[in-house]
C-alpha cells in the first residue's frame, strides 16, 4: 500500500526522499510527494498525482526544496480520488505528516475539528490527523502524538514534522509497518527496509504505539506509556543488488528466473539426514502426530499456495485441511480452538486481513504457524511459530518466487506431517524430500525451455477480452494461480474453473473468441481433463494446453491449438514446475500489451488495509 520515507542527515534531502520512494514503487501508488525543511527552516511541500516521474518533473520545474530533514510518500488512494490535493504530505499550521493505513473514525474527528474552526482542503483521512495534531499541540511533540494516538482508531504509520522542531522527524505506528534506519550521521524512516538499502542495512523495528524521534545524529524511542526504551538493532540480510533488475527488463522476469535459487535457499536448510526438519519453529514429530485438522488462511497468491498444500497434505498425510480467504475468515464465525493448527501464509507478513485472522485464531486457543518472507513482520512476530520462505526481496507486485517458496515450505510440512502420522515410511519420505531438493535444477530447465513458446503464445492473447483456465486436482489449484497472474499484469479478464464444472453453466461463455488455458499434468486425471478440453474445443475455443511430455503422448493431434510441454516429474511435485509456464505466459502477455508488469494498475504489493 502507501509508502513512507523520511530522512535526517547531511545529504540533499530531496534527492534521498525521491530515491527511497523509487525503491518503494513496487508497493503500488497513484501519487507522490515530499516535504522538506528548507534553509530557512520552513517546511516546503511538493506533490503530484501519478507516477514519481510527475513529481520529479515538478521538482525540476519548480525547484527542489533545499534541506536536510524531510518526509516523503507514495499514496495508494483510499479516501478521496488520486489528485494533487489528496496527495501526501498533508499539513496543518504547525504540523506536516505522511500516513499509511486507514483512520476508521476520521469522519467523527473531522466533524469535531470543523466545529472547532478547522477547515479542510482534501478528502483524505490523513488531513484529519494533521489537523488533530495541530489542535492538540502543546509545544511537546511526544505528548501531542500520544494524545492523538488515544483519539484515533484504525491502522496507521505516521511520519511527522513539527514546524517548531526543524532538526527532527517523529514516527509512530499501529498495525501498519514502519522501520527506523540508522547510519553514521544519518537517520531514516521507511515502510520497508528495501527503501533504504542503498544507504544502510541497519534498522530498528518500531512496535505498536511506540514513538520514535530522529535527528541526523541519533534516534530514540518511547513506549506507549512514554517511557524511554532501548531497542535491538537489526541488520537486513538483503543487499541493494538483490533489489535491482540486474540487466533484466523487468523485476517480474528477473524474479521468475531467481526461483531455482529461492527454492534451494528455502528448502535445503530444513533437511537433516535426508528428512524434512522443522524444529526451528517448534514443529516436532511429537507435535505433528497429534494434529487432527489444519486451517490455512491467506489472500490471493498465498491462498493458492495454501490450496496446493491442501491437496498434498490430504493426499499423503490424510489430515483434513480447510483453506480460507483471510478477508472472509473472521466473518463466518470459524470453528477453531484449542488443539487446532492455523497456518497463515503471507509474503509481506503485514497483510491486514491475514493478521486479523491470526489474532482471532489465537484468541480462540488455536496454535498459529506463519509462513512469511519478511523477517520481523507483524505476522511473524505474533504467530506462535514461523517458517521464513527466504525468497529474498520480491519487488514486482505480481508474486512469483514468493509463491514457489511458499509451496516449497508446504511440501516440507506435508512430508514431515505424513512421516509423523505414519502414512508414509521413512524411505518414502526420504524419496519425496530428495525429489524436492532436485527441484531447483528442474525449475531452471523448464524456465529456459518454455520461454520462447510462452512469448509466442502470449502474442496470441493480446486481443482477448476474456479467457478461462481449467484443470483438475492439483492442476485446478495451479489454474487459480495462473488466472490470477494473467489478470494482474495483462488486465485481461480471466477466471479459473475446475474442469468438470464447465458443463454446469460456464460453458455457455465459450465461443470462437474465447481462449481456454488447460493444465493437464496428473496422469490419473488426464483422460477426464482432455474430455473437457474437447468440450470447449468443439464450441470454438482456442485451446492452450500446458501438459507433461508423458501426457502429451496420450493426446491426439488437433485437440489443442498450442501446447506448452514440460518434463514429467513426480506428479505430487508437478505444481512447482507447471506454474512456471503460467507465470511466463502472464509476463509476456503483459509486455506484448504494452503494460508494465512490475506495477500493475490499482494493485499494491503489501495490502495493509482491510
Amino acid at each position: 500500500m502507501c509508502g513512507i520515507v523520511g530522512y535526517a542527515g547531511p545529504r540533499d534531502c530531496s534527492e534521498v526522499l525521491v530515491s527511497t520512494l523509487t525503491n518503494l514503487e513496487y508497493r503500488g501508488y497513484d501519487s507522490a510527494g515530499i516535504a522538506v525543511f528548507d534553509e530557512k527552516n520552513i517546511i516546503e511541500t511538493v506533490k503530484s498525482e501519478g507516477k514519481l516521474s510527475n513529481l520529479k518533473n515538478k521538482l525540476e520545474t519548480l525547484g527542489k526544496p533545499e534541506g536536510h530533514i524531510g518526509i516523503g510518500h507514495t499514496r495508494w488512494a483510499t479516501h478521496g480520488e488520486p489528485s494533487d490535493v489528496n496527495s501526501h504530505p498533508h499539513s496543518a499550521p504547525r504540523v506536516t505528516i505522511v500516513h499509511n493505513g486507514i483512520i476508521e473514525n476520521y469522519q467523527e474527528l473531522k466533524e469535531f475539528l470543523t466545529g472547532k474552526g478547522k477547515t479542510f482542503i482534501s478528502e483524505t483521512d490523513t488531513e484529519v490527523v494533521a489537523q488533530l495534531l495541530d489542535y492538540y499541540y502543546d509545544g511537546d511533540p511526544i505528548t501531542t502524538i500520544d494524545k492523538v494516538m488515544g483519539e484515533v482508531t484504525g491502522s496507521f504509520a505516521l511520519g511527522i514534522m513539527f514546524a517548531e522542531f526543524p532538526d527532527r522527524i517523529y514516527a509512530v505506528r499501529r498495525e501498519s509497518p514502519l522501520i527506523v534506519g540508522v547510519a553514521d550521521g544519518e537517520s531514516f524512516i521507511a515502510s520497508d527496509v528495501t527503501a533504504i538499502l542503498q544507504y544502510t542495512k541497519n534498522y530498528y523495528l518500531l512496535e505498536h504505539d511506540e514513538i520514535a524521534t530522529l535527528t541526523r545524529d541519533s534516534v530514540s524511542f518511547v513506549d506507549k506509556y512514554l517511557n524511554p526504551i532501548e531497542k535491538e538493532l537489526k541488520v537486513a540480510d538483503w543487499d541493494r543488488e538483490a533489489a535491482q533488475k540486474a540487466g533484466y527488463p523487468h523485476f517480474m522476469i528477473k524474479e521468475i528466473n531467481e526461483q531455482p535459487t529461492a527454492i534451494s535457499t528455502t528448502v535445503n536448510p530444513r533437511i537433516r539426514g535426508g528428512l524434512p526438519n522443522l524444529d526451528e519453529c517448534g514443529l516436532t514429530l511429537d507435535i505433528l502426530k497429534d494434529l487432527k485438522s489444519i486451517t490455512v488462511v491467506a489472500c490471493g497468491t498465498a491462498m493458492h499456495a495454501g490450496m496446493v498444500g491442501k491437496y498434498v497434505i490430504e493426499d499423503i498425510a490424510r489430515v483434513p485441511v480447510n483453506v480460507d480467504i483471510a478477508s472472509e475468515f473472521r466473518y463466518r464465525n470459524p470453528i477453531i480452538g484449542e488443539g487446532d493448527l492455523v497456518i497463515i501464509i503471507s509474503q509481506s507478513g503485514e497483510t491486514a486481513d491475514s493478521l486479523a485472522a491470526l489474532r482471532l485464531s489465537k484468541q480462540r486457543g488455536a496454535k498459529v504457524l506463519a509462513i512469511v518472507n519478511a523477517k520481523g513482520s507483524s505476522i511473524a512476530r505474533e504467530a506462535d511459530m514461523v517458517i521464513y520462505t527466504l525468497a529474498g526481496p520480491e519487488i514486482a507486485v505480481a508474486s512469483t518466487k514468493a509463491y514457489i517458496t511458499q509451496i516449497s515450505v508446504m511440501y516440507l510440512f506435508a512430508f514431515e506431517l505424513a512421516l509423523a502420522k505414519g502414512t508414509v515410511s521413512t524411505a518414502e519420505c526420504k524419496r519425496l524430500t530428495s525429489a524436492l531438493q532436485k527441484m531447483p535444477e528442474a525449475v531452471k530447465y523448464v524456465i529456459e525451455s518454455v520461454d520462447e513458446i510462452c512469448q509466442y503464445v502470449g502474442s496470441k492473447l493480446i486481443t482477448a477480452d476474456s479467457l478461462l483456465y481449467i484443470g483438475r486436482g492439483l492442476d485446478y489449484a495451479l489454474s487459480m494461480e495462473g488466472s490470477l497472474k494473467l489478470k494482474e499484469v495483462s488486465y485481461i479478464h480471466s477466471e479459473s474453473y475446475a474442469a468438470g464444472e464447465l458443463k454446469h453453466g460456464t460453458i455457455s461463455l465459450i465461443d470462437d473468441e474465447m481462449p481456454v488455458i488447460a493444465v493437464a499434468t496428473q496422469s490419473d486425471l488426464i483422460e477426464k481433463t482432455i474430455s473437457n478440453v474437447v468440450e470447449v474445443k468443439s464450441r470454438g475455443a482456442k485451446v492452450i494446453l500446458v501438459c507433461t511430455d508423458s501426457c502429451a503422448n496420450k493426446i491426439k493431434d488437433g485437440i489443442a491449438d498450442y501446447k506448452i510441454i514440460i518434463p514429467h516429474i513426480d506428479e505430487l511435485l508437478m505444481p512447482i514446475t507447471a506454474v512456471l509456464p503460467l507465470q511466463i505466459l502472464a509476463y509476456y502477455t503483459s509486455v506484448n500489451r504494452g503494460n508494465n508488469p512490475d506495477q500493475p494498475r490499482n494493485l499494491a504489493k503489501s495490502v495493509t488495509v482491510e
